[in-house]
């Protein structure tokens, strides 16, 4: 008599993908919340509570979207009508993200970053359906912060802050940005950084006020291409000089993008991310699409930097996801209510009436797009070819959880690895080699009914979809069936995530024995 090991879920029959390899016919045993086993008709040996069979469909790590603004006061950046972290962790796992690492956000009055830090707790603690994490916003580095808070940060597993180059409530000057690199390198913690030149877009935005050149249009004038360009440079300039690893956040332009690749060749710690609006998105979306009946419509896209004017512009982006200078890929979910007066027609005169006067610069900036973040890249990239099914797990999953001190617990597909799972439905190509005994998704047009969020429009709207995430697990549990009930999970499963130091990133002074000056040969 066989005693088999007893198992709490058997994902049977998966072609796992991880960021290096397509495994096809495997099976998922899964206990205590954690990946125990990959193999092969491991059914001869476990006992399972519950059994999925995927189909032959490829299955992926749970997406790690390490860019998302929730329940964020008014700013320049978000408006309060966003979501919070009940809303947007629903739409996170409805789209197949399992961990999002949001931002607590300082502001210039705060002294500490005690009160800040405590205050998201309280906002977050029980409301999340995913596992979550905190960046720090830093706006007023004071030497006492640098110093003696950063360090407690660290401790209590917040390993990443945020700088921002441009808006004038929360912009360091280079001086300031070389300080808080210092302190984070000496800690290992990530430095990310908005990188525009905010000189730049005050002197283009003045003279389109000027000339009445207010709608929503022109804030992509406003903020052209050589504002990322000139600041990614400097940010990089400032990063090699305190040798600190730094990501780029949110980048759009192809030529800001060359910056970080020519870096990288040079070993250099530098990073990039990029988000779906810029691989699918034109300034043409600002453009009013019903100029009649609402000419102010084109506010829904508006977000920082802007979206690019040509396609050649996201054809570059494209390279940049499959030839591996850009490292993670995030939503950067800043979400705004469209028709509300703090939401996106603050930007109106008087929010009651879209021909009033316009003023692009009071428009809240940010899209919604943590649930459409995995599907989108899912379907315009690994099933037109653009991109492989391990490109897109190391982008959407591998990295940004190595980025940010999750890689020995989020990410990949492995023994020891918290069960966090995405399966998808079977291509044409699975079912037909599965001889008719799996099923492939119906293709649908996305509108705003299909999503969880809290927000009133997609920038997706009538994209079409062909596949979507069956089923969302986390930890070992199903929080997502499409076919059966949608939202299964509970707004509390979701987890505090203390984080540790990067493992993908490091100043090169730790990696690298050979250039330190005892070892080098005269």
């Amino acid at each position: 008599m066989v005693v088999k090991i007893e198992v709490d879920l058997l994902v049977q029959n998966a072609t796992v993908v991880t960021a290096a390899h397509v495994h096809p016919a495997q099976d998922i045993a899964v206990k205590d919340g954690k990946i125990l086993l990959l193999g092969q008709n491991l059914a001869s040996i476990l006992a399972a509570t519950n059994v999925i069979d995927a189909q032959g469909a490829y299955v992926t790590p749970g997406g790690v979207d390490s860019h998302v603004h929730l329940d964020q006061d008014s700013s320049i950046e978000v408006a309060s009508t966003g979501d919070n972290f009940e809303t947007g962790t629903r739409s996170a796992i409805a789209g197949g993200t399992t961990t999002v690492i949001c931002f607590a956000m300082q502001t210039r009055a705060d002294t500490s970053l005690f009160p800040v830090v405590a205050d998201y707790h309280r906002r977050s603690t029980g409301q999340a359906y995913c596992d979550y994490g905190f960046h720090i916003i830093l706006t007023n580095p004071t030497p006492a912060i640098m110093t003696g808070e950063l360090p407690a940060m660290m401790a209590d597993g917040i390993s990443s802050v945020k700088l921002y180059m441009t808006y004038d409530p929360l912009k360091l000057g280079d001086k300031e940005m070389l300080d808080v690199m210092m302190a984070t390198r000496s800690l290992g913690m990530t430095t990310m950084v908005h990188a525009e030149n905010a000189d730049m877009i005050a002197w283009i935005g003045e003279r389109l006020m000027e000339k009445n050149l207010n709608s929503p249009f022109y804030h992509s004038i406003s903020r052209p291409q050589i504002a990322e360009d000139e600041a990614t440079y400097r940010a990089i300039a400032i990063s090699e000089l305190v040798d600190t690893p730094i990501l780029l956040v949110h980048m759009s332009s192809p030529t800001a993008v060359s910056h970080v690749r020519q870096a990288q060749t040079r070993l250099l710690p530098i990073h990039a991310e990029t988000c779906p609006h810029y691989l699918f998105l034109t300034s043409a979306a600002l453009r009013a699409p019903h100029p009649v009946t609402d000419p102010f419509e084109g506010a829904k896209h508006i977000c920082s930097p802007p979206l690019r004017a040509s396609r050649a512009d996201l054809d570059g982006m494209w390279r940049g996801l499959a030839n591996g200078s850009v490292t993670t890929f995030s939503s950067d979910h800043a979400t705004s209510q469209y028709d509300h007066p703090c939401g996106k027609k603050r930007g109106l005169a008087d929010p009651s009436d879209v021909t009033s006067q316009p003023d692009y610069r009071q428009v809240p900036n940010g899209l919604p797009g943590v649930e459409t973040r995995m599907s989108t890249l899912w379907e315009g990239g690994v099933l037109t070819g653009r991109l492989t099914p391990q490109k897109f797990v190391e982008v959407t999953s591998t990295n940004p959880a190595k980025l940010y001190g999750l890689g020995n617990t989020k990410g990949a597909i492995a023994p020891g690895y918290d069960a966090d799972l995405v399966i998808w439905y079977p291509t044409a190509e699975q079912v037909a080699a599965a001889d008719g005994t799996s099923v492939s998704m119906t293709p649908f047009s996305l509108t705003n009914a299909h999503l969880h969020h809290a927000i009133d429009y997609t920038p997706f709207e009538g994209m079409r979809f062909t596949n979507w995430p069956r089923y969302t697990i986390l930890r070992g549990s199903v929080i997502w069936d499409r076919d059966g009930g949608g939202i299964v999970g509970a707004k509390g499963d979701g987890k505090f995530l203390r984080r540790g130091k990067s493992t993908l990133s490091k100043p090169r002074g730790e990696a690298a024995e050979w250039d330190k000056p005892e070892n080098l040969v005269a």
